[in-house]
């Protein structure tokens, strides 16, 4: 459903050796718990969990997403105790009761640590900032770009917390006092997520912290249940925009890299929410600046279709696209294109080679 870098790298081997390693299954994060639930029969789970309290309860930790609701439908639960897992808050908890088998495992947490945003990050991070209104409601996603913008969000007020990531970069937001949640209409006072990843200090964090709220993925990522909050404004980050808008964030050199997860998801929910904003973001090239990431047609699948697409930034600006013809979206984003691609898309535009 989602590849990383370690099904990457099995894909690398099964290709070495003729075989195929990997079966991608497309679906949007929000539909995978239904998907395994209901759908795929699922054998057994095998989840790390924090450690038991005196009561009998075990909690998901860093990861509730999907594993949450399987553990109820699987024919057999498997548990690796780790104390080093954070004990969360939340729809997170697990009953020693419905445990089939114990592993006792005290091995560190996999850390995540991003390279340092570089000088497009910061700028394209800069425009970003100023769309965040005081109270605004967040959502962001995976990478140095999103940690720019929140190391630039400090002198910021009031801001709601409400993503599928729980990143580092958030927890020092809430950590200085920039996030309060009382303007959530959703869980006022606490900062939902679905997942988290980052380094010891923030697992330290999040380990019995009662502000934190961890729920499954088919509540975090509804759109329905994010556009309750007023005035979200989801960040997310995409590999190409096409001339009419539609982006493809998860398919590079010719193949399926990572996956839809909750894009999708986060870009409807913030539509639907009163005042909200949608913002896709990407460098303007790849691979060096050889490679415009705004292309006449995209050479992978649509993950979040033009009809959805509203802000698009690069380094060079942000345009709005909603209610805008596909004539006019595309001077719009050939106008944040890197210059020495504009001339080329605006032929592809004029020989009708766009989407």
């Amino acid at each position: 459903m989602f590849l990383t870098r370690i099904e990457r790298e099995l894909l690398r081997r099964g290709d070495a050796e003729g075989r195929t390693a990997i079966e991608f299954v497309p679906v949007a994060f929000s539909e995978s718990s239904r998907l395994l639930a209901e759908q795929v029969p699922v054998e057994a789970i095998v989840t790390a969990v924090s450690p038991m309290d005196r009561h009998g309860w075990l909690t998901f930790g860093t990861n509730n997403d999907y594993a949450s609701t399987v553990a109820r439908t699987a024919k057999r639960v498997i548990v690796e105790v780790n104390p080093n897992m954070p004990r969360v808050f939340g729809d997170s908890l697990l009953h020693i009761s419905e445990v089939d088998a114990i592993i006792e495992n005290e091995a560190p947490l996999p850390e995540l640590v991003f390279p340092d945003s570089d000088r497009d990050d910061e700028t394209i991070a800069r425009t970003i900032v100023d769309m965040i209104d005081d109270g605004a409601c967040l959502q962001m996603g995976i990478g140095t770009l999103p940690n720019a913008v929140c190391a630039m969000l400090t002198g910021h007020k009031d801001l709601g917390i409400h993503t599928e990531l729980m990143t580092p970069g958030l927890a020092k937001l809430i950590e200085c006092g920039v996030v309060t949640n009382r303007f959530k209409s959703t869980y006022p006072g606490r900062s939902v997520f679905t997942f988290a990843m980052g380094d010891r200090w923030f697992y330290d964090f999040l380990d019995d912290n009662p502000s934190m709220h961890s729920a499954p993925v088919q509540v975090v990522n509804d759109p329905r249940h994010i556009s309750k909050n007023d005035n979200v404004v989801s960040v997310n980050a995409t590999l190409q925009v096409d001339l009419g808008g539609a982006c493809n964030s998860e398919h590079l050199f010719g193949r399926q890299y990572s996956g839809s997860g909750g894009q999708l998801d986060f870009v409807r929910g913030a539509a639907a929410s009163k005042g909200g904003k949608s913002i896709i973001a990407c460098h303007s090239t790849a691979k060096g600046g050889t490679v415009s990431r705004i292309v006449p047609k995209l050479e992978g699948p649509v993950t979040t279709p033009r009809n959805d697409t509203q802000i698009i930034v690069t380094e060079y600006g942000w345009v709005d696209l909603k209610g805008r013809t596909l004539s006019e979206r595309a001077e719009a984003l050939i106008s944040i294109a890197h210059p020495k691609f504009r001339g080329e898309l605006a032929e592809s535009l004029a020989a009708g080679r766009m989407t």
